[in-house]
């Protein structure tokens, strides 16, 4: 997605970067009304928002389009950064822009979240952008739950419930060789376990040892789901005798599987 060198017109091999003493130059004019000064800042700070847009590219979204989002973030940072505060402006606004990405992807989120529950995770995350700015450090749960006057569990639930889903392919990390570990490989399987595993391997080899007749039994009566009267129709013989081959079936395959 970011290998392309041009992202909504804009050359990305050739953006400019500022000097921190062009930068507070720049600063300066803007906050005093100079517009040419606000546009140079926003086009010398693009590349923070292309660094950004590394942590999404294995969203399947469109580059031109979180590029863009991701410009709305840093244009705020910029309006709003605060020269006075000992911090570097891309401590700033690396943050923002993440946000402005997050919840632009969390409205176009195919899973529905109620509106309370939605609401509940924009004032926290409101509430952590904040934070952020003021204390120039991510904000704790707690610090961000007593901002909104929320109990903590409400927060957590909220921004739980909010969440991108991510595929069971994405890496989550590379080991000691260089090869990655994908998020499936972190989920533990409750349903191919060694002993079932091994459970149905038996089953089989028991089921090969039954007569056809009650091969079709079984199969009809607990893989196709049919009653004793039914199975009877269908086979053409008794009820009682479809009784009776289904109990010695049955009784084959646990002495089988014992």
């Amino acid at each position: 997605m970011l290998n392309k060198v041009e992202i909504c017109g804009v050359n990305t091999s050739k953006l400019p970067v500022l000097s921190n003493e062009r930068t507070a130059e720049l600063f300066a004019a803007a906050q005093s009304g100079d517009r040419a000064a606000r546009e140079e800042l926003i086009s010398g700070n693009l590349r923070l928002v292309l660094s950004v847009l590394q942590r999404f590219h294995n969203r399947g979204e469109n580059a031109d389009d979180l590029f863009q989002v991701g410009c709305i973030g840093l244009i705020k940072a910029i309006d709003n950064f605060d020269l006075s505060q000992n911090v570097r402006l891309s401590t700033y606004a690396v943050p923002m822009i993440i946000g402005e990405i997050r919840r632009y992807l969390r409205d176009n989120n195919p899973i529905r979240v109620s509106r309370s529950l939605r609401d509940v995770a924009y004032r926290a995350l409101q509430a952590r952008d904040r934070l952020t700015a003021d204390s120039g450090r991510e904000p704790t749960l707690k610090e961000i739950a007593e901002a909104i006057d929320l109990p903590q569990e409400n927060v957590i639930f909220a921004l739980d419930a909010i969440a991108d889903p991510i595929s069971l392919y994405e890496p989550a990390y590379h080991d000691n060789s260089g090869d990655p570990l994908y998020v499936m490989d972190q989920v533990s399987d409750h349903k191919t376990t060694e002993k079932k595993w091994l459970d149905n391997i038996n089953i089989k080899e028991g089921l090969a040892r039954l007569s056809e007749r009650e091969k079709k039994i079984l199969n009809l009566r607990f893989f196709i789901g049919k009653t004793q009267v039914e199975v009877a129709e269908e086979i053409g013989i008794s009820q009682a005798q479809i009784s009776r081959l289904e109990k010695n079936a049955l009784l084959q395959l646990r002495k089988y599987m014992q």
